[in-house]
């Protein structure tokens, strides 16, 4: 069966998607309809962190399926999401969750707290960071500061104004005492693996502390144990009021979370915002399988194996300084920033049986499954190096 023509032919056309279609996977392997083996760098674009075919998802999985539903109501509670709640305010030190399904639904309701938050003060501005990406709902859309993504669909909100990501004082020109939040990824993803700079995210929190400002950090991608931290905010010893998280949180179903923290705990009330399927039995309960594998000794792995494809990146940079120009980012969540298409070395890579994707406009981005092996980075590394050979 030709799933691709079928594919073509019924979706819209939103996505320029590479003509493979998956088939199985195991490990960090995918496979595809005619037997083709990959390496998997994308890792469902950081969503995947356990990778495939995880036998403690499986079990997980059926253990909810026994029980005869995946889905009732928030009219209702399940017995898993109470206890995905609890595990994640104890991990993150954290007051009160709100489950919707993904990452923009997360920040669509971080921004209807920092709304609901500056009503009473007449406050409803947001700066939000050039280069940014929070998602395509028009919320988040709106936050999200690359011309690209918001052009064809204006007007977008209102309100909501950007300042220069690691530019502490185009932060402070913005100040004029509208502003109710301040919205940051602590390393910015789709804009091309860039990590706040040191002492970045303590300025914006001094900041906010002094203007009553709530501080959120969008950690959807950057969160979870992909820096080698179970949240980057954590590699800066700072602390936001509230915290988006979403991809790896459901092994692969789709499940987010938006966190308050103290200042944030009881801006929303019943009646306020909801999600028909937030919270629902099998994510809640996967991402109790995520919490234990990282709390097992996963977050250490990922620290060791970033740095030792970070050190690989970067001899590659030096080898080839004609093509790349440098290496940025945390743990398992790298950037390769290049002088030529990242287009191009990601079709022949993939053709070589390695999967990876882009950031940004010039960077080559590497999101492996955490559970990624010492022998799997060196393969993919090898076909990397081959590829920029033949370039």
């Amino acid at each position: 069966m030709d799933y691709i023509k079928i594919a073509k032919e019924n979706f819209m056309n939103t996505y320029s998607q590479n003509d493979i279609c998956i088939d199985k996977a195991d490990g960090v392997t995918l496979y595809d309809t005619n037997g083709k083996s990959y390496i998997d760098m994308v890792a469902g674009i950081a969503v995947n962190a356990l990778g495939y075919n995880n036998e403690k998802i499986k079990e997980r999985v059926m253990e909810v399926l026994s029980s005869g539903y995946f889905h009732v109501s928030n009219l209702y509670y399940n017995k898993w999401a109470p206890l995905a709640a609890e595990r994640i305010n104890k991990v993150a030190k954290s007051k009160k969750v709100f489950f919707a399904n993904s990452g923009a639904e997360a920040n669509e309701a971080a921004l209807k707290m920092a709304r609901k938050y500056g009503s009473s003060t007449n406050r409803s501005k947001v700066i939000a960071f050039n280069h940014s990406f929070h998602g395509r709902t028009y919320g988040a859309l709106t936050l999200t500061g690359q011309q690209k993504y918001q052009s064809g669909f204006y007007p977008v909100l209102s309100d909501i104004v950007y300042a220069d990501y690691n530019d502490i004082e185009s932060v402070k020109n913005l100040l004029d005492g509208s502003i109710c939040a301040i919205f940051a990824e602590p390393i910015q993803g789709e804009g091309g693996i860039i990590p706040a700079e040191e002492g970045f995210l303590k300025e914006l929190r001094r900041i906010c502390d002094e203007n009553d400002i709530l501080l959120i950090f969008d950690c959807v991608q950057c969160g979870l144990g992909r820096s080698g931290k179970m949240f980057a905010f954590e590699h800066y010893g700072v602390t936001p009021d509230i915290m988006t998280l979403a991809k790896a949180l459901g092994c692969g179903i789709p499940f987010s979370a938006t966190v308050a923290f103290d200042k944030a705990k009881d801006i929303l009330h019943p009646g306020e915002h909801a999600s028909t399927f937030g919270g629902n039995a099998l994510a809640s309960a996967l991402s109790l399988v995520l919490f234990d594998e990282l709390e097992n000794g996963l977050l250490e792995d990922v620290e060791k194996k970033g740095e030792y494809l970070k050190k690989g990146l970067k001899k590659i940079k030096n080898k080839y300084d004609d093509k790349c120009s440098g290496v940025r980012g945390m743990g398992l969540m790298l950037g390769l920033d290049l002088k030529i298409k990242p287009s191009d070395v990601i079709r022949r890579c993939m053709q070589k049986g390695l999967l990876v994707c882009s950031a940004g406009y010039s960077v080559l981005r590497f999101v492996p499954p955490l559970v990624i092996s010492y022998s799997d980075i060196d393969k993919a590394l090898l076909i990397l190096d081959e590829v920029f050979s033949e370039l």
